[in-house]
């Protein structure tokens, strides 16, 4: 059995008529809550500016004037992720990516707050920036520090590790940017900024979450042993808007 049956075996399946749950659509139900200030809107289709996350937001029930709303958005040929997304796209859309994930929630994560971890500010953004571009967790960008709070670790001055928040659903606060640079890896660092994460997650009486790819063997085992456990499984869907939006 692959890593990704195991976890679609191990997946609850919401009841008939159950209603839409936040983790559901978490870049929907942030975009339309806690980062309300953020979203940059067209019709119900929603987004984070540029510069902060590529992440935007469909309703549940997209029709042809949201993905029209969509298309203009982005502009004609542009990719745009489209994570959790399972509809089948519009005539002329193209799937350009389409890969298995797995959404984790806290279910007993020793959250704790740790005396070496720092919290980052925007002054700190070019270190993260480069920490990101030799580490690649995932996206961050200039402005991505503006969704929450980022802590990091250094050793000689120099950041080495960092984790913090990224998507906030009513009630929940994804940790995302989870990374230590290779020379430092093997000490705990990440499980420790987790945990620190955690903590202040927790202090808001919010719950953590957090999303990682379903073949990511490494980050699973990481976020098991912490205490997280799954919740669904998603899919990091991106496409590319017809280069003649009017046949959306």
């Amino acid at each position: 059995m692959t890593e990704t049956q195991t976890y679609e075996g191990r997946a609850s399946v919401p009841a008939p008529g159950a209603p839409a749950h936040p983790l559901d659509n978490p870049a929907y139900a942030a975009l339309t809550g806690p980062h309300a200030h953020l979203a940059e809107r067209r019709g119900r289709v929603l987004r984070y500016p540029v510069d902060v996350s590529p992440w935007l937001a469909l309703p549940d029930d997209p029709g042809p004037e949201d993905w029209a709303d969509l298309a203009t958005f982005a502009g004609p040929g542009a990719q745009v992720p489209l994570p959790g997304t399972t509809r089948p796209l519009p005539a002329g859309w193209e799937l350009t990516a389409d890969v298995p994930g797995v959404q984790l929630v806290d279910a007993g994560v020793a959250a704790a707050h740790d005396p070496e971890a720092v919290r980052l500010t925007p002054a700190d953004v070019p270190e993260m920036l480069d920490l990101v571009a030799r580490t690649r967790p995932g996206p961050f960008l200039p402005r991505t520090i503006e969704l929450g709070t980022y802590l990091g670790i250094r050793r000689g001055g120099v950041l080495v590790a960092m984790a913090g928040e990224r998507l906030h659903p009513p009630g929940w606060t994804e940790i995302s940017a989870v990374c230590t640079d290779a020379d430092q890896r093997g000490q705990g660092l990440a499980g420790r900024l987790v945990r620190a994460v955690a903590a202040g997650i927790r202090e808001r009486g919010e719950t953590p979450f957090l999303h990682t790819g379903a073949g990511n063997t490494n980050a699973l085992r990481l976020y098991e042993s912490l205490g997280f456990e799954l919740r669904r499984t998603t899919r990091f869907r991106a496409a590319r808007v017809p280069r003649l939006t009017a046949s959306v």
